[in-house]
Parts: structure tokens; C-alpha cells; sequence
């Protein structure tokens, strides 16, 4: 797909460079950096949702899971 976008001179001059530097296209360099920019976005985002979820509902464990768990390390050292 094309798009035409604006682009700040100085953004665009750092970004040709880099792409030279990398021996990549503007066009690989663009869609390297916006697939990365959505990832990091949509992490965000899950981040969020959880912080939502975890702060309706309780996170501490059960008196009874936590003794499991104490019995089953048992005397190892670490």
C-alpha cells in the first residue's frame, strides 16, 4: 500500500541516514519502525486492560495456596 505522509525535515533526514546505515529502504525503515511503534502501543494497552482487571478483583493468594507452596520448597537453599 502507499501513503503519502508529512514528515519534519529533520525526521526525515535522520531516518535517510539511518536507512543508509542499515542498508534498507526508507520504505523497510518506516515499516520496521511503525510495526514496532503499534507493538509497543498494543502492549500498552494490554497493560491496561490487566491493571483494570486487577484492580476490581482481589490479587493476594489464599492462606492454603501459600502453605502449598511453603511445603513443597521444602528445606532446599537457595
Amino acid at each position: 500500500m502507499k501513503a503519502n505522509i508529512s514528515i519534519p525535515n529533520p525526521i526525515f533526514e535522520t531516518a535517510r541516514r539511518l536507512a543508509q546505515k542499515m542498508n534498507i529502504s526508507l520504505s523497510e525503515l518506516y515499516t520496521v519502525a511503525l510495526s514496532a511503534y503499534v507493538a509497543n502501543y498494543q502492549s500498552e494497552n494490554v497493560t491496561e486492560i490487566l491493571d483494570e482487571i486487577y484492580a476490581k478483583e482481589p490479587s493476594g493468594l489464599d492462606a492454603e495456596l501459600i502453605a502449598l507452596q511453603v511445603t513443597s520448597i521444602g528445606s532446599e537453599s537457595w
